[in-house]
């Protein structure tokens, strides 16, 4: 039942998590943001986003470092996708708990999916990191052939 109330609409999810907390199921809201964090990357952005939003900050940033697990690819998308929507701490977010999780290289492959926009943000998110983090992606960054990397 919880895979199929990961796909509700985003503003019901906050609701949902805190009924199941309520009802004293609140292991279930880990098993329904596992569910979210397998959503498309546009629903999964929106989820993260109504979950901040609704006061619900650490379930949403649960979702996003549980997302960084999947294709570099979906994750630049769900990067894309939050800063469509001017989620900049969600991106934030994201990218950090990204640049955590993954090699340099897999790093600099999901900037190629929009290096105009990504790089920047990844490059500010490894700052956050540390020093070291944001000159290694920079090299991965320039090993791959990805311009905006300084």
């Amino acid at each position: 039942m919880l895979c199929e109330t990961a796909i509700w609409p985003a503003g019901r999810l906050p609701v949902l998590a805190a009924e199941l907390e309520r009802a004293g199921l609140g292991a279930d809201v880990a098993t329904l943001l596992w569910e979210m964090a397998c959503l498309p990357p546009e629903p999964l952005a929106a989820a993260a986003e109504a979950l901040i939003a609704a006061g619900r900050e650490s379930d949403g940033e649960r979702l996003l470092r549980q997302s960084v697990a999947r294709p570099v690819a979906e994750v630049a998308q769900t990067a894309l996708a939050l800063l469509g929507n001017a989620a900049h701490q969600e991106v934030a977010l994201l990218l950090t708990a990204f640049l955590r999780a993954r090699t340099p290289a897999e790093v600099a492959e999901a900037a190629a999916e929009d290096p105009g926009t990504l790089v920047p943000q990844l490059l500010d998110a490894a700052g956050a990191v540390s020093p070291g983090s944001q000159h290694d992606l920079a090299h991965a960054l320039r090993v791959a052939g990805i311009h905006g990397a300084t």
